[in-house]
């Protein structure tokens, strides 16, 4: 299939790919592959049963079979449709960021190494041979493969760099290990060892995101930082296409100006929040504010829409259906387990737990009881650090507060509280001690914008619940779910066999 891409006035691409993707999503990473897209946009096509005028594109089957024409419309540039709900969990701007594909798409090489392949998969063809491989070729291969990974991410993970090697042998069988049961093996280290090299380039060309990853002198404030761990897609992205620091801070400033009014324009705090995506993570990867710095610079973000929404644009999964689908999922199977743990007389906390949820059992206290178990169960861990319970009407918070790093305060009646609380006032995720988010109806609620709010200001897991929160994101929310540790793998396991 043919197609024009009209990416901006200036700039109009032609692409040939072998088949119409399954879906508008498909046809999204092909584009981004291939033509190096960032940040969110839409797609339009001329239609031809409207005289080839723009429409929409929302289903595939729309396009025309064998030539289209495309044009790109970015949603975190000024021009963008204002009636498109750029802040919208399930807009393109927010929820299709640069993900990578379910399959690899193998781009074209330069034309003396397609004909060397063309040539090639012949003779393997006809007779089984494979290719032998000269060093110019394979750098060939390897730097034009690097070059389209480092467009999706400049940190694979093993399963990327394995989808590619795969990929590339089963659309150049030529090109396979002869002694290699898998037949791509020799490729997946290969690619390892490329993109390692690749990322010195990227680095002195101004990468955000491996610039930033480099280690720090001793004089910058701040740890080293390191690459993203927890699944993040969209860790440190560059900033979207005609856009720059400039452009961002003055938008940045009016966004601040627009928070301090009494009825702010939500939906254009939205739209701000979208386009200055790439230079808050900036900020907040790079520079590491501290916490009260952070409030003042970003105001909008401290707010439990937001939170979501910049949740949804770091992992590209929505962040409350996720946990609480994935919860419901296992709630029953983790009361049971609590159950069994509790009949040795060892883990009284566990049993205070579900004493306080056998006198009042609602799915809203099961969930509630679930959660608070988890650190009690999974490690020993003791979350009191993390998780405090405190009087709703009590004047001073800062008590209740001293100490706590990252946590949740969950403001109950009274002041003495069970190991469920009766009655939630509210649920406030501190940071440094500080309150950055509260009114939050419930206990689960709470749990969710705790993880959102660690993703979305790039917080460590705290030592004293690490292996709860590890849970959270990687059996509850599934993200990154195959690089577990050794315990949360093991709980996994143990939830998966249990029989209710």
């Amino acid at each position: 299939m043919l197609l024009r891409v009209i990416v901006s006035e200036s700039e109009i691409r032609r692409l040939s790919i072998e088949d119409i993707p399954s879906s508008v999503e498909k046809l999204y990473q092909v584009l981004r592959t291939n033509l190096a897209l960032r940040g969110g946009f839409i797609l339009q096509f001329e239609d031809p049963d409207f005289n080839n005028q723009l429409c929409n594109l929302t289903d595939i089957k729309d396009l025309p079979v064998d030539r289209a024409t495309l044009k790109v419309l970015f949603t975190a540039d000024d021009s963008t449709d204002s009636t498109l709900d750029t802040g919208s969990l399930s807009s393109p701007s927010s929820a299709d960021f640069v993900k990578w594909p379910d399959s690899f798409p193998i781009p074209k090489f330069s034309h003396d190494v397609e004909l060397q392949l063309k040539e090639a998969n012949c003779r393997y063809a006809k007779d089984g041979s494979v290719m032998v491989i000269s060093k110019t070729l394979k750098t060939n291969i390897l730097d034009t493969l690097a070059d389209c990974m480092s467009k999706i991410t400049a940190y694979p993970d093993r399963q990327h760099y394995e989808n590619v090697a795969k990929t590339l042998v089963e659309r150049h069988p030529c090109l396979r290990d002869p002694g290699s049961e898998k037949g791509w093996y020799s490729w997946f280290h290969s690619l390892k060892f490329k993109m390692g090299n690749y990322r010195h380039k990227l680095s002195s060309a101004g990468c955000p995101e491996v610039v930033i990853n480099k280690r720090k002198s001793g004089s910058s404030k701040g740890e080293t930082v390191k690459k993203s761990k927890k699944g993040e897609v969209n860790y440190c992205p560059d900033p979207p296409e005609g856009q720059s620091p400039e452009n961002m801070e003055v938008k940045r400033k009016i966004m601040e100006a627009e928070m301090q009014k009494k009825d702010p324009n939500h939906q254009l705090i939205e739209d701000l929040m979208v386009s200055t995506f790439s230079q808050r993570r900036k900020d907040i990867v790079g520079d590491q504010p501290h916490i009260t710095e952070l409030m003042s610079r970003w105001p909008a973000l401290f707010h439990e829409r937001q939170i979501r929404a910049e949740f949804t644009r770091i992992v590209t999964t929505d962040l409350l259906k996720s946990f609480v689908d994935g919860l419901d999922g296992l709630v029953l199977r983790l009361l049971e387990v609590y159950k069994a743990a509790t009949k040795s007389g060892k883990k009284q906390p566990l049993k205070d737990i579900l004493d306080c949820l056998a006198k009042d059992d609602t799915n809203e206290r099961r969930r509630a009881a679930a959660l608070l178990g988890l650190p009690r169960y999974i490690s020993g861990e003791d979350p009191s650090t993390v998780i405090r319970m405190c009087d709703a009407h009590a004047d001073i918070l800062d008590d209740a507060m001293k100490g706590m790093q990252v946590g949740l305060l969950i403001a109950c009646e009274g002041s003495e509280q069970g190991a469920i609380p009766h009655e939630v006032f509210d649920v406030a995720v501190v940071v440094e001690e500080t309150i950055v988010l509260h009114n939050i109806k419930d206990v689960t609620v709470g749990f969710a914008m705790i993880m959102g709010v660690i993703y979305c200001i790039n917080l460590k897991y705290p030592n004293d619940m690490k292996y709860s929160l590890e849970f959270l994101q990687r059996v509850v929310m599934k993200i990154s779910p195959d690089q577990a540790s050794a315990r949360v793998h093991g709980l996994r396991n143990k939830l998966l066999r249990y029989k209710l």
